[in-house]
């Protein structure tokens, strides 16, 4: 730690999609503006952290590694409802305490608080520390979130969350429509979708008191942002530099680059549904092998041992030399790599960014949360993916053929294509990167400004 830099602490929702994005913010922080970020998991994230970084806790390129005990057993399973528990019940105190260990050293500037850890929201306002939300996803879907109150004032949905629309609806005005079963709280059982709804209501009640929201999103996400809400002050950041390696939770697999290295350019499908969807089953695991298999291109395949049960018998041999299967890959590179032609996705929202920051047409199958959100951006506002209806092998064949095939004509495939380098200029093009950089720079402002404001009215009570 380095005395007199001002300190800022990065509280993550404790999962891989959320840890990435918020690692970068952390990086950005320190590398852009000067402060010392220190990114603070739980001990069963922490630990698989320190295991994939080679033990580092203060060198991963700028960000410090902290820890706190989160109550979790070596063997338990943990889950979304296991993780809450853990939220709630132990680790407050555990980050009460870790914050007020940093008043002898110059104390804590910022909180940076991912809203789905919003339990920490309050923890720092305990401390007297300012707080900041942070929202991975995009905008849209933060605009769905917050809209819950409205949405059950309006009877599109009940006290519990479950729709009262049967039809597909513009839950949000402005908005694509989505299907009632595409809420996203509505995972699991009846029970689960309560739970799951109770947690969006619990973080939406705690996130009042916030004057700050950064986003991982661009601008011009959201073309009708009619009824956005004035507070708290929100600054789209996105997508977030990434200039140095991803902190991961998994060991990736390095011998998919080699074998990329030896197909031909835009031939090959890159398939992958992301670190923490259940899984889709055997039955939909066999219809996807299938499908790749029938239509005749390359595919790169990240598929867990877990999943693979449900690989037609024989499958591996009948595709060895076109398909290639690995427990986890290096996805930025994979998708920078020139062989890549497609990517079969689940419609996370790094994912999408990373696709589209590489000029990669997107065949959509979302699974849970957020991403039937993602995906109707993807396929019905921006146009640069396919989605699938059904995960069966002739809808796969045909969708991955209706993106491959006449990539660089006047085809379907050429015209999704010319949409994904406008997008991805949008993002990433001069114009956006200064957008980027313009919104932190006024959030570390509007930082600065408050603590001043605050040293002021300290000073004024103090002479009284």
């Amino acid at each position: 730690m380095v005395e007199g830099r001002p300190r800022i602490v990065f509280v993550p929702y404790p999962a891989q999609g959320h840890i990435t994005p918020m690692f970068h913010l952390a990086h950005a922080m320190h590398h852009q503006h000067g402060f010392e970020s220190i990114l603070v998991n739980p001990n069963f994230i922490h630990n698989r952290l320190i295991a994939s970084s080679s033990g580092a806790t203060e060198d991963n390129h700028g960000v410090i590694y902290a820890n706190i005990p989160d109550g979790l057993h070596d063997g338990e399973s943990i889950d979304f409802f296991a993780i809450s528990h853990a939220m709630e019940n132990h680790m407050p105190c555990h980050l009460e305490r870790l914050l007020k260990s940093f008043e002898t050293v110059g104390g804590v500037s910022c909180v940076i608080v991912d809203l789905l850890a919003s339990w920490a929201v309050g923890v720092a306002e305990r401390c007297r520390i300012p707080v900041a939300g942070f929202w991975p996803a995009m905008l849209g879907t933060y605009r769905l979130i917050s809209g819950v109150p409205d949405m059950i004032y309006r009877g599109l949905i009940d006290k519990n969350g479950t729709p009262l629309q049967e039809d597909a609806t513009n839950f949000i005005k402005g908005q694509p429509k989505l299907n009632p079963e595409e809420l996203p709280w509505l995972i699991g059982s009846p029970s689960s979708k309560r739970s799951r709804f109770a947690f969006w209501l619990r973080t939406i009640d705690r996130c009042k008191s916030l004057r700050w929201l950064i986003l991982n999103t661009f601008h011009g996400e959201e073309t009708n942002t009619e009824n956005s809400l004035s507070s708290p002050r929100i600054f789209c950041v996105g997508p977030l530099p990434t200039h140095s390696p991803t902190p991961t939770l998994w060991s990736e697999d390095g011998i998919c680059i080699e074998w990329l290295d030896k197909q031909s350019p835009s031939s090959v499908v890159y398939v992958s549904f992301g670190s923490w969807v259940d899984p889709i089953g055997d039955d939909k695991v066999a219809e996807l092998a299938l499908g790749l298999e029938a239509s005749g291109k390359p595919f790169l395949w990240v598929l867990s041992t877990a999943w693979r049960s449900g690989l037609p018998k024989g499958y591996l041999d009948r595709v060895k030399g076109r398909g290639i299967l690995v427990s986890w890959a290096p996805q930025r590179e994979v998708l920078g790599h020139d062989a890549v032609g497609c990517y079969l996705m689940h419609c996370g929202w790094n994912s999408t960014i990373e696709a589209v920051e590489r000029g990669k047409r997107l065949l959509c199958y979302p699974v849970a949360g957020d991403q039937f959100v993602n995906c109707a951006y993807i396929v019905d506002v921006w146009k640069v993916g396919v989605r699938l209806g059904k995960l069966e092998r002739r809808e796969v064949e045909e969708g991955v053929k209706r993106l491959m095939d006449g990539c660089c004509g006047d085809g379907e495939g050429g015209k999704m294509m010319r949409r994904v380098m406008v997008l991805k200029e949008q993002m990433m093009g001069r114009c956006g990167r200064l957008g980027a950089d313009a919104e932190l720079n006024a959030f570390v402002d509007a930082l600065a400004n408050w603590t001043l404001d605050e040293c002021v009215k300290l000073s004024c009570f103090s002479s009284l």
